[in-house]
C-alpha cells in the first residue's frame, strides 16, 4: 500500500472520528419569544455552526420547510395538547400525513410524542396510545426504518436516584412508564430524557456542590461519579434495568444550564456547562461506557416569553441578533 493512500486512509479515519463527535450533539430550538430571528436565519445558524441535530417542540411548518434539503437531524414533537388527538389511528395518520409525509426532504429521526407528562397527569393515559398510533402511521407511511417514536420524560418519575445503582422509577410511576419502556424496546426506539444537573444543584445544595454539577470535580466521589450528569443518567438506566429493560438506550433531549434568574445562574457557568458537556458527551458514563451520549443542548435563544422561573427565559446558546452568548465549539 502506497503512503499516499496510508495518508489518505488516515484522514479519512479521523475525519469520520471527528464527525461522531460533532453528531453526538443538538441543540433544541426554543421558539417561545417575540424577538427571535425568522425561521430560514436560525437553520442558517445551525448549519454555520456546524450542528447538525435539532429539536422541535411542535409541528413548525415554518420551521420544517427551512429545514429542507438540509439534512439536519430533527426530533419533532407531538405536544401535550395535541396527544388525546393522535390516540386514534385516524388523528395519528392525519398528523403524519399533515407534518410528516409532505417533508420528505426533512431528515426525521425521532418523534417525540409528548414531553414530560407526569406519571398522575390526566394525559398520562393518551401517552401510550399515541404512540402506538403513531408508531403505526409511521409504519404505513413506510418510515419505520428512519423515524424512531419515543416520549420525553424527566428525571421527577424516578423515585430514588442516588446512588445511581440505586436509580429506581417511583412506585407509582411504575405501572406509567413500564408499558411505554416496553413499547420503546419492540419498536428498537430510545428513551428521550431532560436531564438537568443545574435543578438538582438548586434544589439540594447542601448535598451538591458547583464544581460536581458543572464537571468541574477534581475525582470521583464516593460511589465513583465524577459529575452529576453521568450520575443522573446512570441512575435512569439503572431504574430501566430494574423494569427489565436494559438494552433500551437513553437519548438526553434536553440538558442546559441558565446564564441569569437564580442561584448559580450566570454566563460564565453556564458556559462552563455548555462546554464541558459537548465534550463530555463524546463519552460515555460509567454504566454505559461506549459513547457517545446524544444530547441536545436547551436552547438555542433565551425565550422572553416562556412561564414560570426567571431562569426559564435565559438558557439560550445564542442572542435573538444572533450574536453567540458563549464561546462553543460544536464541533
Amino acid at each position: 500500500m502506497s503512503a499516499t493512500l496510508l495518508l489518505l486512509l488516515a484522514v479519512l479515519s479521523s475525519t469520520a472520528v471527528l464527525l461522531t463527535g460533532a453528531q453526538s450533539i443538538g441543540v433544541c430550538y426554543g421558539a417561545n419569544g417575540d424577538n427571535l430571528p425568522p425561521r430560514q436565519e436560525v437553520v442558517d445558524l445551525y448549519k454555520s455552526n456546524g450542528i447538525g441535530k435539532i429539536r422541535l417542540y411542535y409541528p413548525d411548518e415554518g420551521a420544517l420547510q427551512a429545514l429542507g434539503g438540509s439534512n439536519i437531524e430533527v426530533i419533532l414533537g407531538v405536544p401535550n395538547d395535541q396527544l388525546q388527538s393522535v390516540t386514534d389511528a385516524g388523528g395519528a395518520s392525519d398528523w403524519v400525513n399533515k407534518y410528516v409525509t409532505p417533508y420528505s426532504n426533512v431528515n426525521f429521526k425521532y418523534i417525540a410524542v409528548g414531553n414530560e407528562v407526569p406519571s398522575g397527569d390526566a394525559l398520562a393515559g393518551s401517552v401510550l396510545p399515541a404512540l402506538q398510533s403513531i408508531q403505526t402511521a409511521i409504519s404505513s407511511a413506510n418510515l419505520q426504518e428512519q423515524i424512531k417514536v419515543s416520549t420525553a420524560i424527566d428525571t421527577s418519575l424516578l423515585g430514588n436516584s442516588y446512588p445511581p445503582n440505586d436509580g429506581v422509577f417511583r412506585d407509582d410511576a411504575t405501572s406509567y412508564i413500564t408499558p411505554i419502556v416496553n413499547f420503546l424496546a419492540q419498536n428498537g426506539a430510545p428513551l428521550l430524557a431532560n436531564v438537568y444537573p443545574y435543578f438538582a444543584y438548586v434544589q439540594n445544595q447542601q448535598s451538591i456542590t458547583l464544581d460536581y454539577a458543572l464537571f468541574t470535580q477534581q475525582g470521583n466521589n464516593e460511589v465513583g461519579y465524577q459529575n452529576l450528569f453521568d450520575a443522573s443518567l446512570d441512575s435512569l438506566y439503572a431504574a430501566l434495568e430494574k423494569i427489565g429493560q436494559s438494552n433500551v438506550e437513553v437519548v438526553v433531549s434536553e440538558s442546559g444550564w441558565p446564564s441569569e434568574g437564580d442561584v448559580g445562574a450566570s454566563v460564565d457557568n453556564a458556559g462552563t456547562y455548555y462546554r464541558n458537556l459537548i465534550t463530555h458527551a463524546k463519552g460515555g458514563t460509567p454504566k454505559r461506557p461506549n459513547g457517545p451520549i446524544e444530547t441536545y443542548l436547551f436552547a438555542m435563544f433565551d425565550e422572553n416569553q416562556k412561564d414560570g422561573a426567571e431562569t426559564e427565559r435565559h438558557f439560550g446558546l445564542f442572542n435573538p441578533d444572533k450574536s453567540p452568548k458563549y464561546q462553543l465549539g460544536f464541533n
